[in-house]
C-alpha cells in the first residue's frame, strides 16, 4: 500500500487505516473475531488504529487492548475524549488507558466537535484543552488532535487556536457536495502541517454500491490516511485489495462519480450534516 507522511510528526502510514468502532458485539463481531481481524490487519501492514471510549461503552478499546498484546510497539493508537471539561476528559483517558492495556497512546483527540460554542468550551478555563496539554506533558499522550463531521469552519477555528498534530474529518464523496472539508479545511490543514485523517468514506453505507470508487475518491485527496470501519475478515480483505489497487482518480472520473451520486445529497443521507439525525434539515451555517 502507498504510504504518506503524517503531517509534521515524522510518522508515516499506509493510505488505509483501521476504524475500530465496529469490532464489537453491537455489530455482530465476537471478541475472537475482533482479535483475528486486528492481528490480520497488522500482518498486512496496517498500523494506525482509531477508537474511542464512546464506542460501545469502551468495548472497542477493550478489544484493541486484548488484540495488541506483545505487538503494542507495532501500532499507533488514537483514542478520544467526548467530554468538554478538563476533569471529565482526564477521567475518560484513565479508563481508555486501562482498557487499551497501555501506559500511553500516540494520539488523543477531541471527539466530534460540531459548533463554535463547543470550541469555546474546550478552550475555556477548566476546558478539555487543559486535559490534553496536561496529558501530553505527563507523557500519557504523544500527539493532540481534533475531529469533526459537520462544519469545516469549526475545525478551521480550532487549528487557528492551537497547532493540533492531526484532524479526523469527514471526506467522503458525499461530503464533497456540501460543507466540504476537502474544499474548506484541507488546504489550511496541509499548509500548517496538520495531518488529515479521512473518515465516513462510505457515507454510513450510502456509497456501498460504489464501494471501490468511494475509497478511490477519498484516497485521492491530499490526506495522510483514511480510517475504514471493519467488522469482518471479508471487509478487511476487500479494503486491503482496494487500497493496494489504488490509482488517483482523475478530475473527469470525479465528475462522473458525482453525477452518479448527487441524487443522494440530502440531510436524510448526510445525517452528520443535519440539525439532528432524523430532522431532514441541514445544519444552519
Amino acid at each position: 500500500m502507498e504510504k504518506r507522511p503524517f503531517g509534521r510528526t515524522g510518522a508515516e502510514f499506509p493510505i488505509l487505516s483501521f476504524g475500530a468502532q465496529r469490532i464489537v458485539d453491537e455489530h455482530q463481531c465476537t471478541e475472537d473475531e475482533a482479535m483475528a481481524i486486528v492481528n490480520r490487519a497488522i500482518d498486512e501492514g496496517i498500523t494506525y488504529f482509531d477508537t474511542a471510549p464512546k464506542y460501545s461503552n469502551g468495548q472497542s478499546e477493550e478489544r484493541l487492548g486484548k488484540s495488541f498484546g506483545k505487538r503494542r510497539d507495532q501500532v499507533w493508537i488514537a483514542t478520544k475524549t467526548h467530554d468538554r471539561t478538563r476533569d471529565g476528559s482526564l477521567r475518560l483517558l484513565e479508563g481508555s488507558l486501562k482498557r487499551l492495556q497501555t501506559d500511553h497512546v500516540e494520539e488523543w483527540r477531541l471527539h466530534h466537535v460540531t459548533t463554535m460554542d463547543e470550541v469555546d468550551q474546550i478552550f475555556a478555563k477548566g476546558g478539555a484543552m487543559e486535559a490534553l496539554l496536561e496529558a501530553k506533558e505527563q507523557g500519557l499522550v504523544k500527539h493532540l488532535s481534533i475531529s469533526g463531521h459537520t462544519d469545516p469552519r469549526v475545525q478551521l477555528e480550532a487549528i487557528e487556536r492551537y497547532p493540533f498534530d492531526s484532524a479526523l474529518v469527514a471526506v467522503s464523496a458525499m461530503d464533497h457536495l456540501i460543507y466540504s472539508f476537502a474544499h474548506e479545511f484541507l488546504p489550511a490543514a496541509n499548509a500548517k502541517g496538520v495531518a488529515v485523517v479521512g473518515m465516513k468514506l462510505l457515507a454510513l453505507g450510502a456509497l456501498a454500491p460504489w464501494y471501490e470508487k468511494a475509497l478511490q475518491y477519498t484516497f485521492s485527496l491530499p490526506i495522510s490516511t483514511a480510517i475504514v470501519g471493519m467488522e469482518s475478515m471479508e471487509q478487511l480483505e476487500q479494503n486491503l485489495a482496494a487500497a493496494r489497487a489504488f490509482k488517483p482518480m482523475t478530475e473527469l472520473e470525479q465528475l462522473e462519480f458525482f453525477k452518479e451520486i448527487i441524487h443522494l445529497a440530502n440531510p436524510n443521507v448526510l445525517k452528520w450534516k443535519a440539525q439532528g439525525w432524523n430532522s431532514g434539515q441541514w445544519v444552519t451555517r
